[in-house]
């Protein structure tokens, strides 16, 4: 399928993920995702594209952060199970 035949959101990003690859948290690998779904609970740090950093805090099982990020940290994410959507 093509993303050019996916419905785009009038601010231009994608209405819907494209491609998704687990995440292995790293304090210094570099991702591109446009949001993570939560497979096991716990703690997500995350950096976004922007530059800010921010800790999601206890989510449960099944919870999609919809944030663009450019880096998942190892420190201070106790999360398990983390899918990378693109």
């Amino acid at each position: 399928m093509s993303t050019a035949n996916v419905e785009r959101c009038k601010d231009g990003v994608l209405s819907v993920g494209y491609g998704a690859d687990s995440i292995t948290p790293s304090d210094s690998a570099a991702v591109a995702f446009r949001a993570i779904y939560v497979g096991g609970t716990g703690d997500v740090k995350v950096t976004a594209i922007d530059g800010s950093v921010a800790t999601f805090k206890s989510c449960p099982v099944g919870l999609i952060i919809p944030v663009a990020v450019k880096l998942v940290w190892s420190t201070g994410t106790t999360a398990t199970l983390l899918v990378g959507i693109s």
